[in-house]
């Protein structure tokens, strides 16, 4: 799967991913991982909504778009979630480049682990010498909306729109499609999908992860208490 990436310091290459849907628990999972064997943890969401903000809107300017974000909305009601997943999965290989930006600056003498959900498998594919080294996490409808119950940031919109109960469907509803979509990507590219259903803990969830990327891993999680 590898291929000719700028890579100077060969972060990328050694670089372990965990991408998938929302609310699946991915940035739970690398952050008890990071913790147990020294990893560095590189959380996509955490970039994608601060640091690459400006560079959204450097790009906007470069291409002679509107600088100001849309109307809320229009992008979280008076929509449908197949246009917000189609607009979503459209916008993600330039939001990869700039999360792989943001790698090529890291120096570690482990793997680094990479998580979000805008690291697909379709455009990890080609960094990567071995599927072993991504896996793909998915919630459970169940487990959804549990997640959905119980973390704040997960069960509402934050923004200011007409019809929130419309727009907290509609991002769901998105989030299902986008999730299904990196499930059929992955599949198709021979990476492991994990769905969490939540009848394991997270540490469980850590250990079945910490299973599959073992080949990189140092041998004992000497790190954990």
């Amino acid at each position: 799967m590898s291929s000719e990436v700028w890579d100077p310091f060969g972060t990328l290459h050694n670089a372990l991913w965990i991408g998938g849907g929302q609310w699946a628990g991915k940035s739970t999972v690398a952050r008890l991982l990071a913790g147990r064997y020294g990893l560095t943890a590189y959380h996509y969401d955490y970039h994608d909504a601060r640091a690459h903000n400006d560079r959204r809107i450097a790009r906007r300017v470069r291409l002679g778009e509107p600088i100001a974000d849309p109307d809320p909305d229009a992008v979280w009601v008076n929509t449908s979630p197949q246009r917000m997943a189609d607009e979503i999965l459209a916008g993600f290989p330039v939001r990869f480049e700039w999360a792989l930006d943001d790698l090529r600056g890291l120096v570690s003498g482990r793997p680094v682990l990479a998580e979000g959900w805008g690291l697909r498998p379709e455009l990890v594919a080609p960094i990567i010498d071995s599927p072993w080294r991504m896996i793909v996490m998915v919630p459970s409808e169940e487990f959804r909306r549990r997640q959905v119950r119980e973390l704040p940031r997960a069960a509402a919109v934050n923004h200011r729109v007409s019809d929130p109960g419309r727009a907290q469907r509609n991002r769901l509803a998105r989030d299902r499609l986008v999730a299904d979509e990196a499930v059929r990507s992955a599949r198709r590219l021979g990476i492991r999908v994990l769905e969490v259903d939540g009848a394991d803990d997270a540490e469980a969830v850590a250990d079945i992860v910490a299973d599959h990327f073992s080949s990189y891993l140092p041998l004992t999680d000497v790190y954990r208490s």
